[in-house]
């Protein structure tokens, strides 16, 4: 059975959630590129490391693990691990329900400071904006467009996960994918 797969999709897909519940079950590490890609900061995602501090730690952090799940996105900057993927997986949520999401999770993470004269409220919608737009052809972020064309050009196993199955019919899923 693989040991060392990737979830990716859009923010707020379920990447880091259908991680850690793989790794919980493979016994494997767990990675999430956010960890990585953004430096410590408050308020969080404010400040990227540069790209090969980005990788020299990941690469620390997966030094003499033989399983693990990496969750999120390395399209642009984590090149260098994609020749030891076992399996990718690519979730694909339904727009409305992944803005849901999102903005759900952006309320319990920073409460007031999102609102209407808060702290936080015009990096909120700078954030907002920045994931509304995955789907949009030709945009330049992590976008549905630049996942399809990473995707196609893997050379090992990808299984897609479409709309919002429960979190234990994905995690069989791509279990079962990995047999």
């Amino acid at each position: 059975m693989p040991a060392r797969i990737h979830i990716v999709g859009a923010s707020s897909s379920g990447t880091t959630t259908l991680g850690t519940a793989l790794a919980v079950r493979l016994g494997a590490a767990h990675l999430d590129t956010d960890s990585f890609f953004w430096e410590a900061t408050d308020p969080p995602f404010t400040a990227k490391r540069p790209e090969a501090e980005r990788v020299a730690l990941m690469e620390a952090a997966l030094a003499g693990a033989d399983a693990w799940v990496i969750s999120g996105s390395l399209i642009g900057w984590g090149d260098v691990f994609v020749p030891r993927f076992d399996l990718v997986v690519f979730l694909h949520v339904p727009h409305a329900v992944r803005m849901e999401r999102l903005i759900a999770r952006e309320r319990e993470r920073y409460g007031a400071a999102i609102e209407p004269g808060g702290a936080m409220h015009a990096a909120h919608l700078e954030f907002l904006a920045w994931a509304q737009a995955y789907e949009t052809p030709g945009f330049p972020g992590r976008s549905l467009e630049r996942h399809r064309a990473w995707l196609a050009g893997l050379s090992c196993p990808v299984v897609e996960i479409a709309g919002t199955p429960s979190l234990d019919e994905s995690v069989a899923r791509v279990l079962a994918a990995a047999e």
